[in-house]
């Protein structure tokens, strides 16, 4: 029968190491072996559960009330404690001690029958596995039994696990008994698939639903059974293992087995999460949000660079693309939910994903999502799984400043069958004027003006820094991001021009483009060219070899003929782009 482990409460960790093993395990000493984690640390009362506190709540309830079932039916994915459960169960339905003979939840101290029901050797307990007994011979077994007394104790219990193994013969064969079972007769199902288990039988059952254990309570349990084994993990390389779980505690617990020997030789020093990492075949959490962060900027040179960096040091391109589906999860989590958005990791990478919860729509975070999930089902396929992890970075980044398809297809729609410049009254950029009510934009000076009019001045300082202008067109910006651009700009210069103008633009960062130099870069080149002119003034010259280390800080011209004579006042450089990068600068 497979074992289904839960996490142990304080008293599990306590006497587990040095009492006899759970169900009949010997201790690994007694064996002259090891006893695996998942077997040593198997729950020994109902108090040793967590994360199932809702179902132990309902047991009790009805142990109090005498509401009992006669037939229970335990669901939920593997190794979150179906078997541990239904075993937990028979004792409780059968205990009974010097001052206690009812049934009860509280398993301390151990009663008549529970030795012997935990060593799997009761007379009243029956376990099945339908895995390998799936026919009607081996369910009449179990009807033939039933009409019986119990030998020894109050209750027969009869467990039944990968229940949904049963064929259609065995579970007609035992609906009636199942229905009206004699009264010292209850049985526990217990299933992975309860889909496939019939109506029928689950109609006749009391369900409840195993639910996985959450990260961080995993990772304390872990931690806890760490300091019972006299080892020590880094915290990071215990939430590695709690996530890679995925909620299970039983492969939890074989996982830091497996962590535990990652050191070798004497173990000497904290199991790091490093090596964790690579044991897992996972990329550094800090690389997958850069690389989710070149997705979102549409540089396609830093993505395709870094998913085969990753893959040269050992990581799996899918599990990359997983890594890259959880990040997107995260900031579609952080848009939905706001100020209660709560994030596992380091705050650094807490403070990342809010930035770009922010700087995306969330029709771009479910774009991603979906092209991710394509993308993980083709490098299932794909002959060379980097390869198609590879491709995937190109198809991302070339529809990372891509508008939602709904919104392109209305563009669309209204840009078709429009004559070439005529206006429009809709707001639509039609034609060669953007937009019809709104302002119109006719090149890039128009946008760089319409920010510094909308006082927007971040995105206007951002623009005018990081913008390398490659292609203009009513609707549609194609720039080179300078270095240090931030990955969400073309975003946010997407929906300023959206708000301001009533129509969709295209705003697309392309990092391998060769576009003009930007605002500021010019700027900056033609005030050198200035100073380097008055530099070359005779007298200037001599001023600057006869003062050693001086150099020209400003440059002032004459006030207007109608101003006093001789008075001069500093130069003031018009407020950036609010004249277009075609404004007069000058200088005396």
């Amino acid at each position: 029968m497979s074992d289904e482990s839960l996490t142990v409460g304080h008293g599990g960790l306590e006497d587990a190491p040095d009492g006899p093993g759970l169900f009949g395990d010997a201790p690994a000493a007694a064996k002259g072996g090891y006893l695996v984690l998942a077997r040593k640390y198997r729950p020994r009362t109902f108090d040793d559960l967590i994360g199932q506190e809702a179902m132990v709540r309902t047991i009790a309830n009805s142990f109090a009330l005498g509401r009992i079932p006669h037939a229970y039916v335990l669901t939920g994915v593997r190794g979150v404690g179906k078997t541990t459960t239904a075993r937990l169960l028979a004792r409780a339905l059968n205990y009974r001690t010097d001052t206690v003979d009812a049934p009860s939840v509280q398993l301390s101290p151990l009663g008549v029958h529970c030795q012997a029901i935990m060593e799997s050797r009761h007379p009243d307990v029956f376990e099945m596995d339908a895995a390998s007994r799936t026919g009607i011979n081996d369910i009449r077994e179990i009807l033939d039994s039933v009409r019986y007394a119990p030998v020894m104790a109050r209750t027969k219990v009869y467990i039944i696990d990968e229940v949904h193994m049963l064929s259609v013969q065995a579970f007609n064969g035992l609906l009636k008994t199942l229905e009206e079972p004699p009264p010292h007769v209850k049985f526990i199902f217990a299933t992975t698939e309860i889909r496939k288990v019939p109506v029928t039988v689950l109609s006749r059952c009391q369900r409840f639903d195993l639910k996985r254990v959450p990260p961080d309570r995993l990772a304390q349990h872990l931690a806890r059974i760490c300091a019972a084994e006299q080892v020590a993990v880094e915290p990071d390389g215990l939430a590695l293992v709690s996530r890679a779980a995925e909620g299970s505690v039983r492969d939890a617990l074989s996982l830091l087995d497996q962590a535990l020997v990652q050191r070798g030789g004497d173990g000497a020093g904290a199991v790091t999460a490093a090596e964790i990492r690579d044991m897992l075949g996972l990329a550094d959490r800090g690389r997958v949000l850069d690389l989710f962060e070149a997705i979102t900027a549409a540089n396609a040179k830093a993505a395709v660079t870094d998913v085969r960096d990753q893959y040269d040091a050992g990581a799996d391109p899918a599990l990359i693309l997983r890594d890259l589906l959880e990040a997107a999860h995260e900031v579609a989590r952080a848009q939905a939910l706001g100020d209660s958005y709560a994030y596992s990791g380091a705050a650094d990478q807490a403070a990342r994903i809010a930035a770009m919860a922010r700087a995306l729509t969330p029709a771009q975070v479910s774009r991603l999502w979906q092209m991710l999930l394509k993308a993980l089902e083709e490098t299932g396929r794909a002959p060379e799984p980097i390869a198609a992890a590879e491709m995937a970075m190109v198809r991302l980044c070339a529809a990372a400043g891509l508008p939602p398809p709904e919104e392109a297809a209305r563009m669309l729609a209204q840009r078709g069958g429009e004559p070439s410049g005529s206006g429009r009254s809709d707001g639509a950029p039609g034609g060669g004027d953007a937009p019809g009510d709104g302002p119109r934009l006719r090149n890039f000076e128009d946008v760089v003006a319409l920010i510094g009019e909308r006082r927007e001045v971040e995105l206007e300082i951002d623009v005018e820094r990081y913008v390398r202008l490659v292609e203009f067109a009513p609707g549609r910006i194609r720039y080179q991001p300078a270095p240090g651009a931030p990955p969400e700009l073309a975003g946010r210069l997407a929906r300023f021009l959206k708000d301001w103008t009533d129509d969709v633009w295209i705003v697309t960062a392309d990092a391998g483009a060769a576009g003009i130099e930007s605002l500021e870069e010019r700027r900056a080149r033609e005030r050198e060219a200035e100073l380097d002119a008055i530099r070359k003034i005779p007298v200037v010259a001599d001023a600057l070899r006869a003062f050693n280390g001086a150099e020209i800080v400003d440059v002032r011209k004459p006030k207007p003929p109608e101003g006093a004579a001789g008075d001069v006042t500093p130069f003031k450089r018009p407020p950036p782009a609010r004249g277009g990068p075609n404004r007069k600068e000058g200088a005396s």
